[in-house]
């Protein structure tokens, strides 16, 4: 049986389509239409989802199971092990860029239209010269530029106010999402009192999205009794963070119902703590995990040495460095990424994390380090222990196909970084088991201002507390 209007005992609601969605992936339907489905449920929000599809034109699975799907959620809260099911209902319809832009242009008109979504990589978002007028536009922001202007051409000042959330994975997405459509207008010569009134009655919004959402099996579930290709599985944790004043909340208003959707006139607090807190967490352990001889985060919880250093070098270390928010909103935030990390229904990839190490380090913990010494003028031990394994983890042991691979107890792994062939050269010639190879080594590494933009070997004692670590670490390989 599949899961559908009729094989279900469930109430569907019929609602205004009050958003237009670009994207039919899984981040989507587990964050921005979970929270949606949730208001529809308490009579908050009231509006259905029309989701674009531009991959392709088949939508079969969406109308097969008129539109609904399964969303499992499993994993800990507060320390607790929790799953819940729910059958999400707040799509109305999937429509096919492809074979139903037409349809699709008509939305734009609709007084019931309020907000736009999309997700559709950060690529997406990249300008490219082309028509508007399509049929349909290549791109995304060319789709979103031709909607704006055949709303403004059809219902000009009478026409509702629309906000925009972008929710691809980069910094001011809403701005420049907004300055691609400026592009996309200049390109196509469109008048100006398009410009004017895009921006008298559109909203773009900055917006960042931390929820892991994976595709379910519907077989592993042993509650359900339906088929469903469309099921979802997330884990409890959600944060929807969008930026925007009050008016932003009104329009927004399923943003009531939980705790996760923060609607905030600055958001960077938001951003840092997740960048410092978890992905820097998260770069910081991965090398000295695998070096372990683990292979996921949730195994790395699961000893006692891994599992006391993450929590460690989260708490000790990287908490006490952030400059935005309160000690225990922080402290909380870390609480919660460790339940994350504890859940054993997510399976990540400790080789998936490693991907672009070298510029993940810089990025998200090169900063922190910085902002300990100048707050305790002293090495941090824990952070410069996941520097050291970072360091062994480069060590390549062979090219094939222009690919670079290090060895782990006799199994080839994957370097998959930028800063690879550096790594395979200055290692090439190193005897792990000579001490003072191993310290030039370390001393040439942090000295590399083409790779930190700033030379760690001017913190003091760094290279002295990495080099001794990595001495260790070698000796027992």
């Amino acid at each position: 049986m599949q899961l559908s209007k009729k094989n279900i005992t469930y109430p569907v609601k019929i609602f205004p389509e009050k958003v237009l969605q670009f994207g039919t992936g899984i981040l989507l339907r587990g964050l921005p239409d979970y929270f949606i489905n949730e208001a529809n449920q308490k009579n908050i929000f009231n509006g259905s989802i029309v989701i674009v599809k531009s991959t392709d034109g088949d939508v079969n699975d969406f109308t097969d199971q008129d539109n609904l799907f399964t969303t499992f959620i499993k994993g800990i809260e507060k320390g607790e092990y929790i799953e819940r099911t729910i059958i999400n209902s707040s799509i109305s319809r999937v429509l096919s860029a492809q074979n139903s832009w037409n349809e699709i242009i008509n939305i734009s008109e609709s007084d019931d239209l309020q907000v736009i979504i999309s997700n559709t990589t950060e690529i997406g978002l990249q300008y490219i010269n082309e028509d508007i007028f399509a049929s349909p536009p290549l791109s995304f922001p060319a789709k979103l530029t031709s909607l704006l202007f055949n709303r403004f051409n059809k219902k000009g000042n009478s026409a509702n106010e629309i906000v925009i959330i972008p929710t691809e994975l980069i910094t001011n997405n809403g701005l420049i999402l907004k300055e691609t459509v400026h592009q996309h207008i200049n390109f196509n010569h469109l008048p100006n009192e398009f410009i004017l009134w895009l921006d008298k009655n559109v909203i773009f919004c900055n917006s960042l999205v931390d929820r892991i959402v994976t595709a379910a099996n519907i077989n592993d579930f042993n509650n359900v009794e339906y088929e469903d290709k469309l099921a979802i599985k997330t884990e409890p944790y959600n944060l929807w963070a969008i930026e925007g004043d009050e008016k932003v909340k009104n329009i927004l208003i399923f943003s009531q119902t939980n705790k996760g959707l923060i609607i905030n006139e600055n958001i960077d607090y938001y951003r840092e703590r997740k960048l410092r807190i978890l992905n820097g967490t998260h770069t910081i352990s991965v090398c000295l995990g695998f070096w372990m001889d683990f292979n996921t985060v949730y195994e790395c919880m699961q000893n006692d040495l891994v599992g006391e250093f993450i929590e460690s070098v989260m708490l000790e270390e990287i908490v006490p460095t952030l400059n935005l928010g309160t000690k225990d909103e922080n402290i909380l935030f870390a609480k919660e990424v460790l339940d994350r990390f504890n859940n054993p229904d997510l399976k990540h990839l400790l080789l998936n994390i490693t991907m672009q190490q070298t510029a993940k380090m810089k990025m998200r913990n090169l900063p922190t380090i910085k902002r300990y010494y100048e707050k305790f003028n002293k090495v941090p031990i824990r952070l410069a222990m996941g520097f050291m394994a970072y360091l062994l983890f480069m060590k390549a042991t062979h090219i094939r196909e222009d690919k670079y691979y290090g060895m782990r107890r006799g199994n080839e792994y994957l370097i998959n970084d930028d800063q690879a062939k550096y790594f395979y050269n200055i290692w090439k010639d190193i005897d792990i088991k000579d001490e003072t190879a191993i310290k030039r080594l370390v001393l040439s590494i942090c000295r590399n201002s083409q790779i930190w933009e700033m030379d760690l070997s001017h913190l003091p004692d760094f290279v002295e507390t990495v080099s001794r670590q990595l001495i260790y670490l070698t000796q027992k390989l």
